[in-house]
């Protein structure tokens, strides 16, 4: 087959018509199999022999699979929309996923081969990754006059660099897992800078308008306005409870850093409060995942301090609450505004919020000391509870992220004003 050919055919497969189609369905289908495995060997039914242990494996895949094909889907659709610039080509994007791929399967094969190449092949191929979204996306962040998303490039070369660690310390016998503490903080970091923009068109009504990318901050009808000094000094104090955490550890002094970036998180949570405008179902999710990160980081921080909590229940309401409830959303207003649909308002979107935040409180409650005894069946029940409701996003967004469009849009292009128009704000059926 020649590449002409290769080329054609791919044209006719609607999966790679965007960026985030395969790594939004890749995003949700990695999690039922990474909680079952982990959740098989947490109850002792099945045993991984992996390098670095199975936390180190359960850990890394949840931030550097799960998240980073979160991450790369946001990035490769909302970075040419934020600079006016083409998206990525399907060979491109192929090429993309089959690397996911490809790292995700070299880790978990890499304890039955030769201790010799161990991680290897995981090592390079997770961060051929990394240098292909920043290949892709950089020249168009580094053209944009203003530079004024610069931070995207940044975040992701530290978790590149943070996740280079973090195979390093496994195949020199180190502790690996001190690289992933920081790696979630730098991912709280992005959540903060990602879900700024989306929030202001989700509180502003924007979207229901069907004008999500027509935010203007002069606009003095603006209700909701994610100013910069609150959201800088609450990626600052995060920054430094990360750092400190690496360097000090389960110290008393990163105990207060944490205590800093809860009250950062909740002094941030001020510019929500603009009144009825906060009380629909997409504001108040994104709104709860600002508050995982304020909660999170108090309860680490009352852990350091000497209270009766182990530090992963705060850190699990960072990555199962924040992280996972986040990412929901962004997968479910972009995954249907770039498909050529308005927002879906069946009753499934609320039953899976509601899910992923009591599969968070129960996997916080569980490193809480009257309840320590009740760990095992309390982390059961949250992990399948949380791979419960990924697995309801991809079966119900299946046919919107792998199917046609149904506008004559193409692309990674909103749908036509008057369809939203003509429909009340939800334009074509929401199925």
């Amino acid at each position: 087959m020649n590449v002409f050919s290769f080329t054609s055919k791919l044209e006719h497969i609607p999966i790679l018509m965007c960026g985030f189609r395969p790594f939004f369905l890749l995003t949700a289908a990695s999690v039922p199999p990474l909680m079952a495995l982990w959740l098989l060997n947490w109850n002792g039914l099945l045993s991984l022999n992996l390098p670095g242990g199975a936390l180190a494996w359960h850990g890394h895949e949840l931030i550097f699979g799960f998240v980073t094909a979160a991450i790369a889907g946001f990035a490769l659709t909302a970075i040419p929309e934020f600079t006016r610039t083409e998206p990525i080509n399907r060979q491109s994007l192929l090429l993309l996923v089959l690397l996911w791929l490809l790292a995700r399967g070299l880790y978990a094969l890499s304890g039955s081969w030769s201790p010799l190449l161990g991680l290897w092949p995981a090592a390079l191929s997770n961060l051929a990754l990394w240098l292909g979204l920043l290949w892709q996306l950089g020249p168009s962040l580094w053209r944009d006059p203003q530079r004024q998303h610069m931070s995207f490039a940044l975040i992701m070369s530290v978790l590149a660099a943070l996740q280079i660690g973090f195979f390093i310390a496994v195949m020199l016998q180190q502790d690996p897992l001190i690289w992933l503490r920081m790696a979630t903080g730098v991912v709280m970091m992005l959540i903060i800078v990602a879900t700024s923009r989306v929030s202001m068109a989700v509180v502003n009504h924007l979207i229901e308008q069907g004008k999500p990318g027509e935010f203007d901050s002069s606009n003095q009808d603006i209700g909701y306005l994610a100013r910069p000094p609150r959201r800088n000094l609450a990626i600052f104090t995060i920054g430094v409870c990360s750092v400190t955490e690496f360097a000090l550890g389960h110290d008393v002094i990163t105990g207060w850093t944490a205590l800093a970036a809860a009250a950062a998180m909740l002094n941030l949570l001020n510019d929500w409060h603009v009144g009825r405008a906060l009380l629909t179902r997409w504001a108040l999710m994104l709104y709860a995942s600002y508050w995982f990160i304020a909660l999170g980081y108090g309860l680490m921080g009352a852990a350091w301090l000497g209270l009766p909590v182990i530090p992963s229940a705060g850190r699990h309401l960072l990555m199962t609450g924040a992280m996972g409830l986040s990412i929901f959303v962004i997968m479910a207003l972009v995954g249907r505004i770039h498909t050529g649909r308005w927002l879906d308002t069946r009753i499934w979107l609320i039953l899976v919020a509601v899910g992923l935040v009591i599969a968070a409180i129960l996997r916080a409650l569980a490193g809480i000391a009257p309840m320590l005894t009740w760990m095992q069946p309390l982390l059961t029940v949250s992990g399948a509870l949380w791979a419960g409701c990924f697995s309801v996003y991809l079966v119900m967004s299946w046919p919107v992220l792998a199917g046609p469009r149904t506008d004559d849009q193409i692309s990674c292009a909103e749908p036509l004003r008057e369809a939203s128009n003509n429909s009340g704000g939800h334009g074509p059926a929401c199925g």
